[in-house]
């Protein structure tokens, strides 16, 4: 008799964005009439850039000729991708990372899911609290995280390191030890960042006590102040403790396209066995790699028109975070967030757990957000709202909650 998964059994509910997804369907159906703003899901709303545009369509052409058609593309992906990466994400920022250490995907989230899967089910994992759901789900499906509590909302084996305004919503070093530890930064759901000096710390502290740090960097194009680190790889020591997760989605709009990858150093060693073999083992058998043309449009995201179209979708996103940011600012709401990164992190009012202001909030201005105890217990009380909307449907969700009476 076949025997499930009992793991899975395990998981809490369905995935937060998934119910977030139900609640607002079932409004609306209830609610035809009602104009829904959807500022929830981080997923973008402006078209690809016309670089990104002219390089697909003469990858499609290249695709309908013998002599330029490509099938499989390599485990790692197209040298012409991952040398740009290493040579304007990594060399340009002084980080000693090479093509051949950078894993062509489908996106940061199958990557942040599947990069467990190289590690031993006995090792413990730290997050931040709250933190991307991913991260815990993933571990709790491969049967690492233990037992869930329901009261408390935790799992019995995940060091959970909580993130509120007192430390700036950034995570502090753990007095139990981990052996993996998962940072991302800027933060999702918060917007927080560190310091150069404070993600050094961290690097210290991995390489002293042996963790490997597994470094999710998926909004660092959204980076604007000048001692917030891009790459965990700007910090000495980095190459022999840190795995680093980047996507397309956010920089340039790949939500529906799909690109990322993952950087992992030949220096990096677990029990003296090097992970970047482990990694292209993994890589290789499980996936196929993302399709020629969208990682023709991946290279294009570099080129000096592509560098210079994205940044103005970048700003573009940051004006709604900034308009977010100061209407509910002015309303009275605490806010933090949306400086270095597209969220809007806000405490809910009169003392309301997050999912009731989700339903009052869905109830009296039709604006959908995601409740903060989806991300983790820390979470409580408080709500993230995205800045990537178009401008008129975000400062009309604004203007819509500074009116609604709590």
């Amino acid at each position: 008799m076949v025997k499930v998964n009992d793991n899975y059994l395990k998981l809490p509910g369905s995935y937060l964005f998934s119910t977030v997804g139900r609640k607002q369907r079932e409004y609306q159906a209830a609610h035809p009439q009602a104009k829904v703003i959807r500022l929830s899901i981080g997923d973008v709303t402006q078209p690809l850039a016309p670089a990104i545009l002219d390089a697909l369509h003469k990858a499609v052409d290249e695709m309908g000729n013998a002599e330029t058609f490509r099938g499989y593309a390599p485990d790692l992906g197209y040298e012409f991708l991952r040398n740009v990466i290493a040579e304007q994400d990594y060399k340009a920022k002084g980080c000693d990372i090479s093509a051949d250490e950078i894993f062509v995907s489908d996106g940061a989230k199958s990557d942040s899911a599947n990069i467990q899967e190289i590690f031993s089910l006995d090792n413990k994992i730290a997050v931040g609290d709250p933190v991307y759901p991913v991260y815990v789900d993933s571990n709790a499906m491969a049967g690492r995280t233990g037992s869930y509590d329901k009261n408390t909302e935790t799992w019995s084996n995940v060091i959970y390191m909580p993130c509120t305004a007192a430390n700036h919503f950034a995570p502090e070093i753990p007095k139990e030890t981990p052996d993996l530890i998962y940072l991302c930064f800027p933060n999702n759901p918060t917007g927080a960042t560190v310091s150069k000096t404070q993600l050094q710390e961290w690097v210290d502290y991995a390489n002293k006590v042996g963790a490997v740090i597994i470094y999710d960097a998926a909004y660092e194009a959204y980076i604007s102040e000048p001692d917030v680190p891009h790459s965990i790889y700007e910090c000495e020591g980095a190459r022999t403790c840190a795995i680093e997760l980047r996507s397309f989605s956010k920089n340039a709009g790949f939500t529906g396209v799909r690109l990322g990858f993952t950087v992992v150093p030949k220096d990096l060693k677990a029990e003296g066995v090097a992970l970047h073999g482990l990694w292209a083992r993994r890589h290789g058998t499980k996936y196929n790699g993302a399709p020629y043309i969208i990682q023709r449009a991946g290279e294009a995201v570099y080129s000096p028109e592509g560098r210079d179209q994205l940044k103005k979708q970048v700003a573009y996103y940051m004006n709604n975070a900034k308009y977010i940011y100061d209407g509910l600012k002015e309303a009275g709401y605490t806010v933090s967030g949306g400086v270095n990164a597209p969220y809007i992190w806000l405490e809910t009012p009169n003392g309301m757990t997050s999912w009731e202001f989700f339903d009052y909030l869905l109830e009296h201005a039709n604006v959908v957000g995601t409740p903060g105890s989806g991300f983790g217990p820390s979470g409580e009380h408080y709500f993230r709202l995205t800045a990537f909307g178009s401008y008129e449907n975000t400062v009309e969700a604004v203007d819509r909650i500074k009116a609604m009476k709590i």
